[in-house]
């Protein structure tokens, strides 16, 4: 899962997938800027098949977080 969620990172924010770490936060990755973390939130549910609540949205900022909370909608 956690190389699927580097995959889609890597489209959204136009970056190479092996740049993104295991514990990627918003903080280190610069391209992610409030427009690319609405256009990562639509990627992921798309591609995940899940919808995220607003406040998911507010707190999925790092890669972990990601992983975790797409690992309990898809439970």
């Amino acid at each position: 899962m956690k190389e699927k969620i580097k995959k889609i990172m890597s489209l959204v924010f136009e970056i190479p997938s092996e740049s993104i770490e295991d514990n990627a936060t918003i903080d280190v990755i610069e391209n992610w800027d409030s427009l690319n973390h609405m256009n990562l939130i639509v990627a992921l549910e798309e591609d995940f098949n899940v919808r995220f609540t607003d406040e998911d949205i507010l707190h999925l900022l790092s890669l972990p977080k990601i992983e975790e909370r797409i690992q309990m909608l898809t439970k």
